[in-house]
């Protein structure tokens, strides 16, 4: 890997968005990072550049077959106006075991860290400071030989581009409707669920919009092969508080192993409570529920963080989960890893990495 990075500063600055106006991926910031890769090259040329269109050969690979992979992390301003990432190696490491499975060459992780660092500082003002904003990171690999041949590509282009968020849910830290899919599958044992690719994703649509005419925010997939055990829901994985003890599905290689869901698991461990990672059936849920012994519902992520369940729907029955309130277990968990992650508790994990000053702004 070339490792120089070069730098061209946009002359236009844009106008930042008012703070309750941001949504979740609508603005994006002045620069973007970027990297080529060839074959006989590896990856070359990494530079920060005005955020700019792309152009591509209307036969580049990506469009025809799909080859991409993504991440998503967040940055957070503090009250002392320091900029936190939360676990960026893990989303490196991530990506490395997504650019695996669908044949992309590896990026060198701590390198690429450093580049992000760097972009980071140099767009530092678009870290909102308002309750419940961060900047939201996108990096992202897309192939881009031109070329019809069904095999990987021999070229790609890594970007990573920024973008200032609000909460990803309009109903914030509320509980969530969740509808139970079991009619098409998000993923199977030795397919795609593992790594973080768009197919993935627009693959969920169908579901999502079944929901959607529902009623419900978002789709809990079931496994493949039964249609009986709980994998994860459409942008999050998924924890039960049955009589006491936190259950969420073991990760079978059908399901994303999150960032947050490894976190929130080793919080809670620190903090004494059983966790169990193995199957859990949508039947055994139901059950619960119907015993009072199912006392909270919850998924987590990067985009929403801790997203409390208020309603299932699954066929023709529907349960309420906590009479729609935020449990107190969900609760804690969000307000300790938003405190973390936004430098108001101290972090005893070692978790955050500081974004230290290094360009200098101009007119100072």
């Amino acid at each position: 890997m070339e490792k120089k990075l070069q730098t061209v500063r946009a002359n236009n600055l844009k106008q930042k968005p008012e703070p309750d106006k941001l949504g979740f991926g609508k603005y994006f910031t002045d620069h973007m990072f970027v990297m080529d890769y060839e074959v006989d090259k590896g990856w070359y040329n990494p530079r920060i550049t005005p955020y700019q269109p792309i152009t591509l050969d209307p036969a580049s690979m990506i469009f025809h077959y799909g080859q991409s992979v993504f991440e998503g992390l967040k940055a957070y301003r503090t009250e002392d106006d320091e900029i936190l990432l939360f676990r960026p190696d893990k989303n490196m490491e991530r990506m490395n075991r997504s650019n695996d499975r669908l044949s992309i060459p590896a990026i060198d992780e701590e390198q690429v860290l450093d580049y992000l660092i760097e972009l980071i500082d140099l767009e530092r003002d678009w870290v909102p400071n308002s309750e419940g904003t961060s900047l939201y990171i996108r990096p992202f690999i897309i192939a881009t030989e031109r070329n019809l041949r069904v095999a990987p590509a021999h070229s790609y282009k890594f970007l990573i581009i920024l973008s200032p968020v609000g909460s990803y849910y309009p109903e914030g830290i509320h509980p969530v409707g969740i509808y139970v899919e079991d009619e098409f599958t998000r993923a199977v044992r030795g397919g795609t669920g593992t790594a973080k690719t768009g197919g993935n994703y627009s693959a969920s649509y169908n579901a999502q919009e079944k929901a959607s005419g529902n009623g419900q925010s978002q789709v809990l997939w079931l496994d493949a092969l039964e249609k009986k055990y709980i994998e994860e829901v459409g942008s999050m994985n998924v924890f039960f508080k049955i009589n006491g003890e936190v259950i969420t599905p073991a990760l079978s290689g059908s399901i994303l192993e999150g960032i947050t869901r490894m976190s929130i698991i080793e919080m809670l461990k620190d903090w004494g409570h059983t966790v169990v990672e193995r199957k859990i059936s949508i039947d055994e849920v139901f059950a619960a529920y119907d015993k009072g012994e199912l006392e909270e519902v919850f998924g987590t992520g990067t985009a929403a963080v801790i997203s409390p369940v208020g309603e299932l729907q699954w066929k023709e029955k529907t349960i309420i989960i906590n009479n729609r309130e935020t449990g107190d277990l969900a609760k804690k968990l969000y307000n300790n890893i938003t405190g973390i992650q936004t430098g108001k508790l101290a972090d005893p994990y070692g978790w955050t990495i500081k974004v230290k000053e290094k360009v200098t702004k101009q007119g100072n």
